[in-house]
């Protein structure tokens, strides 16, 4: 049977799943890793959260979040086929010829095909109708491979009258086929809670035929560069640059979104103040973007890369946000070797001697580059480290960073002298390339 004639059985058995999981009352707990206070905040509301977005969202329904987000945008794997990855790059003065070490941050390939996709996406659909508030809209950010499906079942979950618009977003990019025009664009879903929902008309220019001015009454007309035009409401084709090689918003993650495509939906469709989430995280864009424009956030995604290259994309950002993990996570033994004194001038001195792995063969690295962590951690370890931050009041509860230190390019801070006032206790928390954590508690004596 073709997916058509399937897409009747795919909404009952994704309701199904749906439901049962409702009704399932073994709830996940949420755990705050690290939390992170600007200008003397206690707490924020904005949540960057590692697991499965559907233990998320039941927990967000189930802490009183139901219907109390203004805006979802998610942009879910696409059934492309494909598996993408994060290429590692190191240099070492150390080690010598370091291989790009290829790691995979997800998997676009299903065993069911095309219906267990449809039923993944379907299910977690639900979810977020029910988180949406009655005034706020959905994204769903797709290409060709199965728009059309999602179409048909977003008609169904939200209602064909709550479907607002499709937007093409037209791009330049790589290469192109010769058995067919180029496929440069993405098509996104827009759909609505209710009829009431909240929209922020944009403007674009249309130019003026010729470039000249019209000069017709009660026209406004401007002028640039280019020449005459006027302001319109914006169309739904938009022509935006992917996040090219050199672009400046570049994190190294395999299918970022620009964060113009962010800003335009957000701008369009929620408040400041209002909360915006997205359940397919990957590199971070609406958490920057939302920031950026004085919204909230819930960012949520199942890979330790994405969450580690959100975390340093926002952590550099005047923004208060916890990090936190959701359902069980594999544990991967680590080790760390510091040398922590405290000086006759009163700084506490912390230095980092070495990090590595106690069994490679836990490391998500594939085998063929074992031989190479391990030369890395026997001779320039610190390389491995992506992130530290350093908690000088650690009360044994919640982990909130006095000092923070996250690479940028080849190097990162592995030596410090931080003011010292008597503390019996501190923390550091680590992320490594695979966004691994370790987590060690210092105790600085009895007497301070």
């Amino acid at each position: 049977m073709q997916i058509l004639g399937k897409l009747s059985k795919i909404l009952k058995e994704s309701k199904n799943d749906y439901e049962a999981y409702c009704n399932y009352n073994n709830t996940q707990t949420l755990k705050v890793n690290e939390r992170i206070c600007f200008k003397g905040d206690a707490g924020s509301e904005n949540q960057l959260v590692q697991g499965d977005n559907i233990e998320y969202m039941k927990y967000l329904l189930e802490t009183g979040m139901k219907g109390k987000l203004h805006l979802i945008y998610i942009d879910p794997p696409f059934f492309s086929k494909n598996d993408y990855k994060v290429n590692i790059k190191k240099k070492s003065d150390k080690v010598q010829s370091i291989p790009v070490m290829e790691q995979f941050v997800y998997k676009d390939t299903w065993k069911e095909g095309m219906e267990d996709y449809l039923k993944m996406l379907c299910s977690r659909l639900f979810f977020m109708k029910d988180l949406l508030s009655e005034t706020g809209s959905i994204f769903v950010h797709l290409d060709r491979h199965c728009v059309h499906y999602i179409k048909v079942l977003m008609d169904e979950i939200f209602g064909r009258d709550r479907f607002i618009n499709e937007i093409i977003w037209s791009y330049k990019s790589g290469g192109v086929s010769k058995r067919s025009f180029a496929r440069k664009h993405d098509n996104i879903l827009f759909y609505s809670k209710s009829k009431d929902y909240f929209f922020n008309c944009l403007k674009e220019k249309s130019y003026n035929r010729g470039f000249k001015p019209y000069r017709f009454k009660g026209v406004n007309e401007y002028q640039d560069e280019n020449g005459w035009y006027t302001l319109v409401g914006m169309k739904d084709v938009w022509h935006l640059d992917m996040v090219g090689r050199t672009s400046g918003e570049r994190v190294g993650y395999a299918t970022q979104k620009p964060e113009a495509l962010l800003e335009r939906i957000i701008s369009a469709c929620s408040k400041e103040g209002d909360i915006c989430a997205d359940f397919f995280g990957g590199s971070g864009t609406l958490a920057s973007v939302a920031t950026r424009l004085n919204r909230k956030w819930l960012v949520c995604d199942t890979g330790k890369i994405a969450c580690m290259i959100t975390h340093k994309r926002m952590v550099q950002k005047d923004v208060a946000y916890d990090v936190c993990t959701i359902g069980s996570h594999k544990e991967i033994e680590t080790f760390i070797k510091l040398d922590v004194k405290i000086t006759a001038d009163r700084k506490l001195h912390i230095s980092f001697n070495q990090y590595g792995y106690m069994n490679y063969e836990e490391t998500p690295a594939s085998s063929r580059y074992h031989s190479v962590l391990k030369s890395l951690t026997d001779e320039d370890s610190l390389k491995l480290i992506e992130y530290w931050s350093i908690d000088m009041n650690y009360n044994g509860d919640e982990f909130i960073p006095s000092w923070i230190s996250c690479r940028e390019s080849e190097e990162v801070l592995t030596n410090i002298f931080l003011d010292y006032s008597g503390q019996k206790h501190a923390a550091i928390r680590v992320l490594d390339i695979f966004g691994i954590e370790t987590f060690v508690k210092i105790d600085l004596g009895s007497d301070g």
